[in-house]
């Protein structure tokens, strides 16, 4: 049997399938791997390669670009490089080192690259940015002076800070500088501020520990976890930090507001450290190479308060770092310190001591001052710092002394309570109407007769009846953010009530 076929059925097979022919060229520019090892590569022919640029190996594994030489390329590779091998193929993806950014973040666990590592699905709706931006200019920014509140009496009252500032958390290990930063992240809630927790070199289990305290506050619901952790190479150790703060930015740069909490720098700057020996980068001061301070003053600059033309939005970073037998003048704790707005130092002494948290308000300074606090705080605070360096004096002097005069047992009293007064356990945040009337409290001298070991309880008592009784005066004070006349009258009027009532329970 045979088929005929007509010529111009030929033809139009031959037209239909010329039209659909697609010729697609694509073309990328290709190296050789010259040595593999330690989490570096060396990299030969690529000699347009870019700083911080995306580079991508054979079995899939990317690096990012760091050292730029005449014959070679120093790569940083973001994975295990087991499967790298000398003389494999390499190629550019001429894209900088970028991070997934955007709502859909919220309430996930993440890796430095933005990649998801807590078991949930892909993340969708997101755009990349890159994780190194210039930080805004000077021109662009306003002052800090809209308070962001940590929950945390001491640092409210003493050492506040403000949307678009930096603040430095600073102590030996195991002071509590952690729960600082979950505390602060856990006040956030119903602000409006999106939260972002980076760990850098931490164990595994210490993550799962901060996600599961930050899930039952329902924090997670505002929060992203960027983890590179002690079994993740230095590479990505290094670089978490700036994709934390990329994502941050997007909030800021939209006029939202976000808030930071690296924990902690100290890490980052020993796997820098490590990166810049094995990229034979000249050594400096204890080997660390000699943009160390560069390193951390780029990404911190980024923190800030925009002005009006680019939104008004703010990113707030607090940075941790770890000291070693309370040292602060070791040389990664005076970068930081000469970086950062502030410090809030945590004595271990102090810790063992039971002062929870364990904040020296001697060397504790916020730059920034009373104009991240509101009126009534700044008002209520303002004599409290120099009364209690006062107690600290007199308290060494007292050990040494005999017989001690009224005035000086009377202010050595206070002081004791008002150090028992700043107490207070991890994640349980105070509302700051109810700090004020506190301390307020605590500076009138309206506990001086109330035992120390009562303080606490006087505390509890006060603030169960600013939620019932005195919920009117607590709704009247949130709301006027200033200890006016009349105010402070009815307050004046209102503590000696609570007192008595106190006494009678």
């Amino acid at each position: 049997m045979t088929v005929e076929l007509k010529p111009e059925e030929i033809s139009a097979i031959l037209k239909r399938q010329i039209a659909d022919f697609d010729v697609a060229a694509e073309t990328f520019e290709s190296g050789t791997v010259l040595s593999v090892g330690d989490g570096i590569a060396r990299l030969y022919g690529l000699q347009n390669a870019m700083a911080g640029e995306l580079v991508e190996f054979a079995d899939g594994i990317r690096g990012v670009v760091l050292n730029l030489e005449e014959q070679s390329v120093g790569v940083a590779v973001m994975g295990d490089c087991a499967g790298i091998r000398e003389g494999d193929a390499v190629r550019r993806t001429g894209r900088i080192a970028s991070v997934p950014v955007g709502p859909a973040l919220a309430g996930r666990i993440v890796d430095a690259l933005g990649a998801p590592i807590d078991g949930g699905p892909p993340l969708a709706g997101t755009e990349l940015r890159p994780v190194e931006t210039p930080a805004p200019g000077i021109v662009e920014r306003q002052k800090v002076r809209e308070p962001l509140q940590t929950g945390v009496k001491v640092i409210d009252a003493l050492t506040p800070i403000g949307r678009g500032q930096r603040e430095l958390i600073i102590g030996d290990r195991k002071t509590g500088k952690t729960t600082l930063g979950i505390d602060a992240i856990i006040n956030q809630a119903g602000q409006d501020v999106a939260c972002f927790y980076v760990a850098i070199g931490q164990k595994r289990s210490t993550v799962t520990q901060v996600y599961e305290r930050l899930r039952k506050h329902g924090a997670m619901a505002y929060t992203t976890i960027v983890a590179a952790t002690a079994s993740d190479p230095a590479p990505l150790q290094y670089l978490a930090p700036f994709a934390g703060c990329a994502m941050a930015e997007y909030w800021r740069d939209r006029g939202g507001h976000a808030l930071i909490v690296y924990d902690d720098l100290t890490k980052q700057a020993q796997a820098y450290r490590q990166l810049s020996l094995l990229l034979r980068r000249p050594p400096g001061r204890e080997a660390f190479p000699g943009d160390i301070f560069y390193l951390h003053s780029r990404l911190l600059e980024r923190a800030a308060k925009l002005g009006p033309a680019r939104g008004g939005g703010s990113l707030t970073a607090l940075p941790i770092v770890e000291t070693q037998a309370n040292d602060v003048s070791a040389y990664i704790p005076t970068n930081v310190i000469s970086i950062t707005d502030g410090q809030i130092f945590l004595e271990a002494a102090a810790f063992n001591a039971g002062q929870r948290p364990a904040i020296n308000p001697g060397i504790s300074v916020s730059r920034v001052g009373g104009d991240a606090q509101v009126k009534a705080m700044k008002k209520v605070a303002g004599t409290l710092r120099l009364t209690l360096a006062q107690y600290r004096e007199m308290a060494a002097f007292s050990q040494f002394a005999g017989d001690l005069d009224r005035a000086t047992l009377a202010q050595l009293e206070r002081g004791k309570r008002l150090m028992e007064a700043f107490k207070q356990g991890p994640q349980r945040p105070v509302p700051v109407a109810k700090q004020i009337v506190f301390l307020y409290a605590c500076n009138a001298g309206l506990c001086d007769d109330v035992p120390v070991k009562r303080i606490g309880e006087f505390e509890r008592q006060l603030y169960l009846a600013l939620d019932g009784p005195y919920a009117g005066f607590r709704a009247k004070l949130e709301k006027s953010g200033d200890l006016d006349a009349g105010l402070k009258a009815e307050l004046d009027a209102l503590l000696p009530k609570f007192k008595e009532t106190f006494k009678a329970s």
